[in-house]
Order: C-alpha cells, then sequence, then structure tokens
C-alpha cells in the first residue's frame, strides 16, 4: 500500500500574530493569521481556527496532528487546550523534549528561543552550513550555524514598530507616524525623520549585525531572511542572499516530520 503523507498544522505564535500553515509532506497547501490574544478563551480560537480552515478547504479531521512554537508567556498552556482538547489533535510545542536535531551551544540549551531553533533547522536544511538567519518581527533576532551545523548563538534586538512606539511614548513631541519607507535618507520633515531612522536604520542595524557576526565567526556564511517585510529589506541590501518569508513554518513542518519518523 503507498505510504499517504501526513497533513499537518503547524503555528508559529508570536506576541502579536499567530501564523499558521499546513503542510503535506513539504508542501505549503494553506495559509492564514489571526491576531494574537492571551485573553481569549481557548473554545473561541478552536472555533476560529476551524472557520480559517475551513476557508482554505481543509477539515480538521483531514489533520493528523501539530506543531507550533511559542514566544509567549503562558501560550503554550492556551494552545495545547486549543490543540488537543478543543481540536482532537495530538500537539507538541518546540521546546524540551521536542528533538530537533540541532546541538545547541548555549551556556544553558533551555534559553534558546523556540522561534530562533525552529528557524535554524529549516536554514540548515533548506541550505546547508555555516548559515546566518535574520528574522524580523516584534523582535528582529540573528541566528549562526556554524561549520558544524550547530547553533552557535545570535543576537535580538527591538523590532521596528516597537522600537518607534517606545520612542512616541517617551519623547512626547515626536509623533508616531505610518511606517513607509521615505523618499530620501534625509528627512525634511519630522515625519520623515521618523520614516526614515525606521526604514533606513532597520537596515543598517541589519547590514552591520551580518559584518559582525561574518567577522567573529570568520566567515562569509550566506544570510536567509525571513519575517515581516523580508522582501522590502532584501531589495534594498547586497547582504543578503535568501529570502524565506515562511521559514519559521518550514522549520515546525521539518521537526514534526522528524518526531513522527521518530516515533
Amino acid at each position: 500500500m503507498e505510504e499517504v503523507d501526513s497533513v499537518k498544522l503547524v503555528l508559529d505564535i508570536g506576541n502579536k500574530t499567530i501564523h499558521a500553515g499546513v503542510y503535506e509532506a513539504e508542501e505549503l497547501l494553506y495559509e492564514f493569521s489571526l491576531k494574537m490574544d492571551r485573553h481569549r478563551p481557548g473554545d473561541e480560537y478552536a472555533l476560529l481556527f476551524e472557520q480559517m480552515l475551513e476557508r482554505g478547504g481543509i477539515s480538521v479531521s483531514d489533520l493528523t496532528g501539530a506543531m507550533a512554537c511559542s514566544v509567549v508567556s503562558g501560550a503554550e498552556t492556551l494552545f495545547a487546550e486549543v490543540l488537543e482538547d478543543h481540536l482532537q489533535l495530538s500537539a507538541a510545542f518546540v521546546g524540551p523534549g521536542v528533538k530537533t536535531g540541532l546541538q545547541i551551544l548555549y551556556d544553558n540549551p533551555r534559553d534558546a528561543g523556540a522561534d530562533r531553533i525552529t528557524n535554524a533547522c529549516a536554514a540548515k536544511k533548506l541550505y546547508g552550513y555555516p548559515v546566518i538567519v535574520c528574522d524580523i518581527g516584534t523582535a528582529v533576532t540573528f541566528c549562526y550555524i556554524n561549520e558544524l551545523g550547530q547553533y552557535s548563538g545570535g543576537a535580538i534586538l527591538p523590532g521596528m514598530e516597537e522600537a518607534m512606539e517606545t520612542l512616541a511614548e517617551k519623547a512626547s513631541r515626536l509623533p508616531q507616524v505610518e511606517l513607509v519607507r521615505p523618499r530620501r535618507v534625509i528627512g525634511r520633515s519630522t515625519v520623515e525623520a521618523l520614516q526614515s531612522g525606521a526604514h533606513f536604520g532597520l537596515l543598517a542595524q541589519v547590514e552591520g549585525m551580518i559584518h559582525r557576526i561574518r567577522r567573529e565567526a570568520g566567515t562569509e556564511a550566506p544570510v536567509v531572511l525571513t519575517g515581516m517585510n523580508a522582501e522590502a529589506v532584501a531589495r534594498e541590501s547586497r547582504l543578503i542572499d535568501y529570502v524565506r518569508p515562511h521559514l519559521t513554518l518550514e522549520g515546525l513542518s521539518l521537526i514534526y516530520d522528524n518526531k513522527e519518523a521518530d516515533g
């Protein structure tokens, strides 16, 4: 009998957004996003998931299981309830107890963020190693996988929206502005100056960190960019080798398949 690939739900649970995907083997069949609200009851989330899946022509009964990663405190408990109790899916979360096949060189490997580990697993499989991963989201994260395929570590800095919100909050005379690419670096108004700082400042931070990671590691490792506005950033930088918008979802699918293969 021909073996049938499992169809799994993968969830990247962030501070502001939940990105979800349905994979069959390595193929992304459907994706959707929901606003993250840690106060929303589990049964409401379950209903939302069912509705969003139905829009893609997928029933919960089509799914064989779920894999998730979260950077939100307390989210694992909530979404374990959603997935296991309400949707009746076998679910796991990237973290202690889930084999990723990635050796983590942190002083305390449990400190490594689940999203960063997931990204590293995907990048390692897709592009080999050494490799640098940059994920632009609520935070901007960098991960370095060394020439032995080990997770060496990385860096974390505030995301563009968070940095600008904090600036507007702390500096009362500076307004909140729409975060769009300005026409020029040298802004001719406060709004333009803020937009320049947000857009080109982020670009400079990304490129600066890439240079520093490469110099410290002693290698010209390729760079994989993912997350919000990844394609826009990549268009303006010669240092980005690959843009992979769904890298985290791909990593979750990979980790799920490895877990199933291990039994």
